[in-house]
């Protein structure tokens, strides 16, 4: 069994990456750049320095990411309160604790958002500790955010638990496994080709079969 849990937490605590999708999506309309929403949901889960990019192309990027993102970010910042924790969600969490598995939220939100998942999903107590974007320099699918979460235990042996392809690439980038669940929007073939051990609709779902992966007793 690992010594810790790794928790995204956009899609895969809490039901966020829709709103993520449409904020990106207004903040490039209002840089007069217009994008498939359904492009931009597959990119979410990576940061803004790999988003913008990867949809827009560095040289576009140089010129108004920067603009881009901090647009975004505001934007997001108006929608947050509509974010809603997945059911089973403090549960799951709570699960792990009592297996002796230590649990860390792995994200690179802002510290605002951070702190405001930790009281929407009244974790704050419980966890071991969490990580924001001031602990990575390139987010997801690089692997900085998942040594950041390892270094909370002190890169002890953990599993990551992840909603993306992102997720999974960035954890197999740092040595470590992934269990997906799709409630992010991604299928569960397409997590278990990226890699996933084990794929799950819902974190309802994950904890009920937990005995089926890497976290079984």
């Amino acid at each position: 069994m690992p010594k810790a849990a790794l928790l995204d937490v956009d899609g895969t605590l809490v039901d966020a990456n829709y709103h993520h999708a449409l904020a990106w999506y207004r903040a490039f309309r209002q840089h007069e750049i217009t994008l498939p929403i359904w492009r931009i949901h597959r990119a979410v889960g990576m940061g803004g320095d790999q988003l913008v990019p990867s949809l827009i192309g560095p040289d576009v990027d140089k010129e108004k990411g920067e603009d881009i993102r901090s647009t975004r970010d505001k934007l997001f910042a108006g929608m947050i309160d509509e974010v809603a924790p997945f059911e089973g969600a403090h549960e799951l969490v709570v699960e792990l604790l009592e297996r002796d598995i230590a649990v860390v939220l792995a994200s690179s939100s802002p510290e605002d958002d951070i702190e405001h998942y930790l009281e929407l999903l009244d974790l704050r107590t419980l966890v071991d500790d969490w990580t924001t974007k001031d602990d990575v320099d390139q987010t997801k699918p690089e692997p900085d955010l998942v040594k950041a979460a390892l270094e909370k235990v002190d890169g002890g042996e953990a599993v990551m638990v992840g909603d993306t392809k992102w997720d999974v690439d960035a954890a197999a980038k740092a040595g470590i496994e992934t269990v997906g669940v799709t409630s992010g929007g991604w299928w569960r073939r397409e997590l278990g080709d990226a890699g996933a051990v084990a794929v799950f609709e819902t974190v309802v779902e994950l904890r009920e079969r937990l005995d089926e992966t890497p976290f079984a007793r």
